[in-house]
C-alpha cells in the first residue's frame, strides 16, 4: 500500500506541472479541501497489576501491547498504566482511561474483574477485556490461557530431575487458575515418579519479591530440589540461583536472573490474541465472549531450556508438548488408576477426564501436594 500511494503521489505532481499556473493552483486547492481527514487512531489501554520488569507476568503482557503497536502501526495508539492495585484504585484508573477516549481496555489480573464490570456499565460504548476474569457483559469479554498445560510439561521435567522427588511451589492465591497449575505440575511429576511430592507455600500476594524470596528459601530448607511458583516476579528464580537449586521459570524466560539453574520456562504469549482483538474492533466485528487458549492456540509453550536440562528429558518434554497440541495428552485425564486429591478422595475417575467447566471450578489439591487450602 505504501508503494502504491507513493506512485499516485508522483503522478499527480507530474500532471500539475503541465497545466497553467492559475488552474494548477485552483486544482490543488480544491483537492486539498475535498480530501478526507485521516482517521484518528484507535486508543487502546492496558492496566497492569505490577510494575513492568524485565521478566514475569506483566512483562509478557507488555510484550503483547508492543506486538499490537508493531502489527497495527498508526491505526492504533496504545498506553499502559502499571502497578495498579486491585479494587477501588483500579476502578479509578479504568474510569480515567475510558473518559480519555480509550475505546478498548485490557485488564490483566483476576481482581480487576468487578471494577471492569462497574465501569463498563458507565461507558457502554467502550469495550473491555478482563484477562483471567470469567464474567462477561455486552461490552466486556474475558480471556485466559491454559497455563496448566505448560505446568504439566514442567512437572515432567521436575519429576525427572528431582532425585529425592521433592519440589517446592510458591503460590499467590488459591483461585482455580492457581490450583490448576499446581495440580497439573504435581500430576506431571507423578507421571514419571509416582512418589513425587510438592511442598506448598501460600503467599497471599501476586507481587511481593521479598516474601517470594523468603518462601523459596523456606522450601529449599525443607528439601525442595526443584522450585516452581505462581507469583509475579523473578525472586524465586534468583533465590534458586543463589542456592544452586533447579527452578522452573513462569510467565517468561528468566535465564537472565537464573542462568545456571533454570530448568525451562513456561511462557505465555499474548501478542497474537491482543492483536486479533484490536483488529476485530477496527474492523467492526468485536464481540463479547470468553476465550481460553493453550498450547494449541500458541498462548502457552515450554522452552528456554537451561544448561542443566538433559537432552533426553528435553526431547521427552517437547514430545509431550506436541501431544498436548494434538489433543493426545490431557493433563486432567485419568488412566487405569483414578486421580485422587491429597485427602484421598477420587477427583477424576479411572478412564475419565475433566471437562472445561470442572477445570474452571477446581477447588482441590492433588495427591502428592503437601499443603492445605486456606479456609
Amino acid at each position: 500500500m505504501r508503494r502504491r500511494a507513493f506512485g499516485l503521489g508522483l503522478g499527480a505532481f507530474a500532471g500539475a506541472t503541465l497545466l497553467p499556473a492559475a488552474f494548477s493552483q485552483t486544482r490543488t486547492t480544491a483537492a486539498a479541501v475535498s480530501m478526507p481527514a485521516a482517521a484518528a487512531p484507535l486508543k487502546v489501554g492496558f492496566v497492569y497489576v505490577s510494575p513492568v520488569t524485565d521478566a514475569g507476568w506483566t512483562h509478557q503482557h507488555e510484550l503483547g501491547r508492543r506486538a499490537v503497536q508493531e502489527a497495527l502501526g498508526a491505526r492504533v495508539q496504545t498506553r499502559y498504566v502499571e502497578n495498579v492495585p486491585e479494587g477501588a484504585d483500579a476502578e479509578r484508573v479504568l474510569r480515567e482511561l475510558a473518559a480519555a477516549g480509550h475505546q478498548l481496555i485490557f485488564t490483566t489480573s483476576f481482581g480487576y474483574m468487578e471494577p471492569v464490570l462497574r465501569v463498563a456499565r458507565e461507558f457502554p460504548q467502550v469495550k473491555f477485556e478482563a484477562i483471567t476474569g470469567y464474567k462477561t457483559a455486552p461490552n466486556v469479554a474475558t480471556a485466559n490461557a491454559r497455563y496448566y498445560e505448560g505446568r504439566y510439561l514442567a512437572g515432567i521435567a521436575a519429576g525427572r530431575l528431582a532425585r529425592s522427588g521433592v519440589a517446592g511451589y510458591v503460590a499467590g492465591f488459591p483461585i482455580p487458575e492457581v490450583l490448576q497449575g499446581l495440580n497439573a505440575f504435581t500430576l506431571g511429576m507423578r507421571s514419571v515418579n509416582p512418589a513425587a511430592r510438592v511442598k506448598l507455600v501460600w503467599l497471599d500476594a501476586w507481587f511481593d519479591p521479598p516474601r517470594e524470596r523468603d518462601a523459596a528459601v523456606t522450601l529449599m530448607n525443607q528439601g525442595a530440589e526443584v522450585l516452581a511458583f505462581h507469583t509475579g516476579s523473578s525472586a524465586v528464580m534468583a533465590a534458586a540461583q543463589e542456592r544452586g537449586r533447579l527452578a522452573v521459570a513462569y510467565h517468561s524466560d528468566m535465564r537472565s536472573v537464573a542462568p545456571d539453574v533454570q530448568l525451562l520456562a513456561v511462557v505465555h504469549e499474548w501478542g497474537g490474541y491482543y492483536t486479533e482483538r484490536v483488529r476485530a474492533l477496527l474492523e467492526g466485528r468485536w464481540q463479547s465472549g470468553n476465550f481460553w487458549g493453550g498450547v494449541r492456540a500458541g498462548m502457552v509453550r515450554v522452552g528456554a531450556f537451561g544448561p542443566r536440562m538433559p537432552p533426553a528429558v528435553q526431547a521427552e518434554v517437547l514430545a509431550a508438548q506436541q501431544a498436548v497440541a494434538d489433543g493426545r495428552l490431557r493433563p486432567f485425564a485419568a488412566g487405569r488408576q483414578a486421580v485422587r486429591d491429597n485427602q484421598g478422595r477420587v477427583v477424576i475417575p479411572a478412564g475419565q477426564a475433566l471437562g472445561d467447566a470442572q477445570i474452571l471450578q477446581m477447588n482441590w489439591l492433588a495427591e502428592g501436594v503437601q499443603g492445605t487450602l486456606p479456609p
